[in-house]
């Protein structure tokens, strides 16, 4: 399970740096925290429950803050 959070952090890392090429600043700084956190994860040895428990963690923090972008901040049309 810990190959498959650097493979994650792999592929993160690879969507920042095309974020970055493209000049897309702030989900560049997102992909590369993400690409931080995987790869962080990936040589704590933890076992694979608490690998679930926190990729579980990720995916809620993600939902809500996307969420709350989709509602709140973003205004459609306004590009």
């Amino acid at each position: 399970m810990d190959n498959m959070f650097k493979l994650l952090g792999f592929w993160t890392g690879i969507f920042a740096v095309m974020f970055w090429v493209g000049g897309m600043i702030p989900a560049t700084l997102i992909f590369a925290a993400s690409t931080f956190f995987f790869i962080l994860l990936g040589y704590l040895k933890l076992t694979e429950r608490m690998y679930l428990y926190l990729f579980g963690a990720y995916l809620t923090v993600f939902m809500v803050g996307f969420s709350y972008y989709a509602t709140f901040i973003h205004v459609p049309g306004s590009h």
